[in-house]
């Protein structure tokens, strides 16, 4: 029995929201009768209510009550940046995974991310292309796909990367969730990803979804923290707040080679500037900054 929350949104927080439901683990995220997924774009022409309905999935083991404490300290955080949000936690029940599940089906088919990455949820049959890195996505099977801009803002700067010769072999994925940007390196030809958080959960969810697409071998998943893992990578990826991001910018470029790239995500449009702010001294080159809805992308490359 997976467990379901129900939260009515203002609106205009709905991606805020989303993010942070994803963080805390949420499997995936339901928004009235429409599927906020990370690969589908929704439609500018559709006449979107004040307030929203906001449904979140979460997998059967994760401890309730922890849960319960982890949502009352985000809400009330929310509710300062989100006029109108009840900072109430709502009511969690327990459903069948096939309630949820299956709504997916409806919403979420096969996207092409770049010319070689290629997203295909697990009921779909897909023949791939001899250049295709093909990801296999199963909400049923506590994926995670993300709710909003900011996973595919860092699919998008990733797949890049790979888009002509054998692209970088050394990922660190830092806030790894679900996995799927750590996932994602791994078919696209990285041969050592690293993915951290610092919940368990979340890194017990990484390692299925890497043995569901077959690169266990090449993606570890660690609860150790940043500042202390070792090594040196080609591509660090951080799909964190805007605040995390600034907060650990010394360590982000401390873990990054030469001359390789820094891919910063979870950014709200107008905290860029303190994102910005807090890696000006770091001696990178950039950034190249992307944007979808409400999110930004910031791409930064180490010099020598």
């Amino acid at each position: 029995m997976w467990l379901q929350i129900d939260i009515t949104v203002p609106a205009a927080g709905i991606d805020l929201v989303c993010h942070e439901m994803t963080e805390l683990g949420s499997a995936g995220i339901t928004v009235e009768e429409r599927a906020l997924d990370t690969f589908v774009v929704p439609d500018p022409d559709a006449e979107i209510p004040e307030s929203l309905t906001l449904k979140a999935y979460f997998p059967p083991d994760i401890q309730q009550a922890e849960l319960v404490e982890q949502l009352a300290e985000r809400l009330a955080w929310l509710a300062t940046l989100i006029p109108g949000l009840d900072p109430v936690v709502p009511e969690i029940r327990r459903i069948r995974a096939q309630d949820w599940a299956e709504s997916w089906k409806q919403h979420f088919g096969i996207q092409r991310i770049g010319s070689r990455l290629v997203v295909r949820p697990s009921w779909e049959e897909y023949t791939p292309e001899p250049q295709d890195a093909v990801l296999t996505l199963d909400p049923g099977m506590a994926f995670g796909t993300g709710s909003h801009a900011t996973t595919r803002l860092c699919l998008e700067a990733l797949a890049e990367l790979y888009e002509t010769g054998p692209g970088p072999q050394r990922v660190l994925d830092v806030g790894t969730g679900s996995g799927i940007l750590a996932v994602a390196a791994a078919l696209l030809g990285a041969r050592k990803v690293l993915g951290c958080d610092i919940d368990a959960t979340a890194c017990r969810v990484a390692l299925d979804n890497a043995r569901q697409n077959g690169v266990e071998r090449q993606v570890a998943v660690t609860r150790d923290p940043l500042e202390t893992l070792e090594g040196d990578f080609e591509v660090v990826l951080a799909n964190i707040l805007a605040e995390e991001n600034a907060r650990l910018a010394a360590e982000l470029v401390n873990r990054l080679a030469v001359g390789g790239v820094l891919i910063l995500s979870g950014i709200l449009n107008e905290k860029e500037q303190l994102v910005i702010d807090a890696f000006d001294s770091c001696g990178l080159k950039g950034p190249d900054i992307r944007r979808q809805d409400e999110w930004s992308c910031l791409c930064y490359r180490k010099g020598a």
